[in-house]
């Protein structure tokens, strides 16, 4: 049952991409509401989650914030594919960020694995995708998107580090970070998601849609699914979040990367897997997505 949650929150967390592109919202409204239901969904959903207020869930709350807006504004401007896989990227800057910030130590073998992350973040990031009604700047959307997988990596890096800090008197640090975030982004992004000069029902389904079930009910169904399976088998389970991303844009808007950034899919799957195999006696990065 636990691989069923977690392959639920997976599916939930892949159809992101399709639906902040179904809505006529400007990227900066849908950043906006949808982390607005999203904060409401899960302190209704997870009590322990709703003294989000500390400096510690605060402070990583931050660069989760940055994830949810980079991530819709990637979104709207570049492929669905190309905005997960290259928030995908993250592993990159973990491993390189992690003997600084959090005193562990990066071995040899893992060194090689860079390189494939690297290679992928390049070749899409210059893969020349042709623009697509649902992707007018690739290349703009591509850089934004690069700056989720920095941001995403920093919320990873953030999460392990209050995972080394449990909480006590039914604190849930790591789950008020993710609160904290969604906040922070609600916050954030209001400034700019005005004026609402046009909008339709079904515009405020699709962010009633991404707040309640693709933010926070995968993050419930993730956090019951992780407490019965290892943070090995959790962590390639999640791969399949960016492959029905791709796969769910392809059948809803016929969008189709080039042969290059395909490969750099290809790159950045394998080396994930590789990496996740690599570490599985290390204590597991906290998994999650937009």
């Amino acid at each position: 049952m636990s691989r069923f949650w977690i392959l639920s929150a997976a599916l939930l967390f892949s159809t992101g991409g399709v639906a902040i592109k179904a809505t006529g919202l400007s990227s900066w409204q849908v950043a906006s509401f949808r982390s607005g239901v999203a904060a409401a969904a899960l302190m209704l959903l997870r009590p322990a989650w709703r003294r989000w207020w500390g400096p510690r869930p605060l402070a990583v709350g931050v660069a989760y914030a940055a994830t949810l807006i980079l991530f819709v504004l990637g979104n709207k401007l570049t492929t669905a594919a190309n905005t997960i896989f290259l928030q995908g990227t993250a592993p990159l800057y973990v491993l390189l960020l992690a003997p600084w910030l959090l005193r562990e130590r990066v071995r040899g073998r893992e060194l090689a694995y860079m390189s494939g992350l690297a290679a992928g973040l390049l070749l899409i990031l210059w893969g020349g995708d042709p623009a697509h009604p649902t992707a007018p700047d690739p290349a703009l959307g591509n850089r934004i998107a690069a700056l989720a997988g920095i941001s995403w990596a920093l919320t990873l890096l953030g999460l392990r580090w209050l995972g080394r800090r449990p909480g006590s008197g039914g604190h849930d640090p790591a789950g008020e970070a993710i609160v904290a975030g969604n906040l922070i982004a609600f916050a954030v992004a209001l400034p700019w998601a005005w004026p609402l000069v046009e909008s339709s029902a079904v515009d405020w389904g699709i962010v009633a849609y991404l707040g309640l079930f693709q933010i926070g009910l995968a993050y419930v169904a993730l956090t019951r699914g992780i407490r019965g399976v290892g943070a090995l088998e959790v962590s390639l389970l999640l791969l399949v979040e960016p492959v029905l991303s791709a796969l769910l844009a392809w059948a809803a808007y016929l969008e189709r990367p080039g042969a290059t950034s395909l490969v750099g899919y290809g790159l950045i799957l394998l080396t994930t897997a590789a990496i996740t195999l690599l570490r599985r006696g290390a204590p597991g990065d906290p998994p999650g997505a937009d």
